[in-house]
C-alpha cells in the first residue's frame, strides 16, 4: 500500500493500482480511518417459537425408548396418529442439531482431504516423476508393464524397465538402481508419483526413507498432478513406430531401448528450449544455446533483410520447473520491475 500511495501522485491512483495489482477499493479502505465495528444485536425471539419447557419435552420424546431409533418424520407421524402435535419435523431437526445429535449413524468411510502437491525443480536430479503404463501383449487381455522414471527439469529418462507384472519389488529395484546410477545423495531428491498400488506400497515407502528421498503423491483422480510422466507416455505411444501389440516381452524391451535412446539423445523437446534431454541433464544446455546464437547472428549478418523483426532470439532454458506452481508466484521485486516498465511507457 505504501508503494501505491507514493506513486499515485505521479501517475494517478488508477494507473498505480493497475500496475501494482491493487484494487482501488482496497487502497481507499486502507486510507480511511478504521471505525469501531457495531456490536451484534441479539436476534429477537419470535412469538411463535417454542418455549424452553416445550423444547425439552420434544427432546425427551425423541430420546424416549420407543422413538430413540426413529427419524423425526416417523416420530411426527406417529404422534399425529395418536392425536398429539408437538412441533413440525423441521423444528425437531433444529432441536436435535442444537443438542449436536444430528449425524450419520452408520460408520462410513470418510475421504481425507488431499493437499495439492507443489514441487519445484531448478536443476537436474532434484525432482523425479515416475509412473507405470501398460503395453498390449500378443493376445487380448495380455499386457506388459513399462516403468519409467523421468527428471522433470531436463525431461531425461533416468531409468526404465519392462516387466510382465506390476510389483513393488520390481519398483524398488528400479528406483534403487537408478539412484545409484545417478549418484543421488540423501535429502537431494523428491520422487513424485500417482497413487497406484506400487507407488503407495509400504515397501517403496520404506526404501525411499532408507535412501533419504522425499516422496510425493498426486491427488486421487487428478492426472494434472503428474503431467510430465503423462506427457512422456503420450510421446511414446504417438511415436510412428509404436506397434499396436508386442509379440513378446523381448520385443517390448527392444523397442523401448531404441525409443528411450532416441528420446534422451536426439529428441528436441519444446519444454527445454528445443534441446535434447541429455544436453540439459548433463549441463551442456547453455553451451548449445550459445552455439545457436552464433549461427543466428551469422545468418542475420549475411541477410539482415530476411529478419523483419531484427536479430533473431534463441529460446532460453527455463530457470524453474513446477508441478502445480503456487497461485501467487511473483515477488515484490518482480512487481516493481513490471511497474517501472509500464511507467517508462507513460513517460
Amino acid at each position: 500500500m505504501e508503494s501505491v500511495q507514493e506513486l499515485a501522485p505521479v501517475t494517478g491512483v488508477s494507473r498505480a493500482c493497475r500496475a501494482l495489482g491493487v484494487a482501488r477499493s482496497t487502497l481507499y479502505r486502507s486510507i480511511r480511518p478504521a471505525s469501531e465495528p457495531e456490536p451484534l444485536r441479539p436476534r429477537p425471539k419470535p412469538d411463535r417459537a417454542l418455549s424452553e419447557p416445550e423444547r425439552q419435552e420434544v427432546l425427551a420424546q425423541l430420546h424416549s425408548e420407543r422413538f430413540v431409533d426413529r427419524s423425526p418424520g416417523e416420530v411426527h407421524a406417529t404422534l399425529l396418529d395418536e392425536g398429539r402435535f408437538l412441533c413440525s419435523v423441521r423444528t425437531m431437526y433444529r432441536i436435535l442439531a442444537a443438542a449436536q445429535e444430528v449425524r450419520e449413524r452408520r460408520n462410513q468411510a470418510r475421504h481425507p482431504q488431499y493437499s495439492k502437491p507443489e514441487l519445484l525443480a531448478t536443476r537436474p536430479n532434484q525432482v523425479w516423476s515416475w509412473d507405470i503404463t501398460k503395453l498390449l501383449g500378443p493376445e487380448k487381455w495380455t499386457y506388459f508393464y513399462l516403468y519409467v522414471i523421468l527428471d522433470i527439469f531436463s525431461r531425461y529418462v533416468v531409468g526404465w524397465m519392462v516387466a510382465s507384472r506390476e510389483s513393488e519389488t520390481l519398483a524398488k529395484r528400479l528406483i534403487e538402481e537408478t539412484c545409484a546410477k545417478q549418484n543421488i545423495q540423501r535429502d537431494q531428491l523428491t520422487l513424485h508419483a500417482d497413487r497406484g498400488p506400487s507407488m503407495t506400497s509400504k515397501g517403496v515407502a520404506m526404501l525411499l526413507a532408507d535412501l533419504g528421498l522425499t516422496k510425493s503423491h498426486s491427488r486421487p483422480h487428478v492426472s494434472n498432478d503428474n503431467p510430465f510422466s503423462e506427457s512422456q507416455f503420450k510421446t511414446l505411444k504417438y511415436c510412428p513406430e509404436f506397434p499396436k501389440r508386442f509379440g513378446c516381452i523381448e520385443d517390448a524391451q527392444s523397442f523401448c531401448r531404441e525409443f528411450f535412446t532416441w528420446y534422451n539423445t536426439e529428441h528436441h523437446h519444446s519444454g527445454i528450449a528445443w534441446l535434447t534431454p541429455e544436453t540439459v541433464h548433463f549441463g551442456h544446455g547453455e553451451a548449445a544455446l550459445a552455439a545457436r546464437r552464433q549461427v543466428l547472428a551469422e545468418a542475420y549478418r549475411d541477410h539482415p533483410e530476411r529478419f523483419v523483426r531484427g536479430t533473431p532470439v534463441v529460446a532460453a532454458l527455463p530457470k524453474a520447473v513446477w508441478i502445480n506452481p503456487p497461485d501467487q508466484r511473483s515477488s515484490t521485486q518482480e512487481t516493481l520491475t513490471n511497474f517501472q516498465t509500464e511507467l517508462s511507457h507513460w513517460t
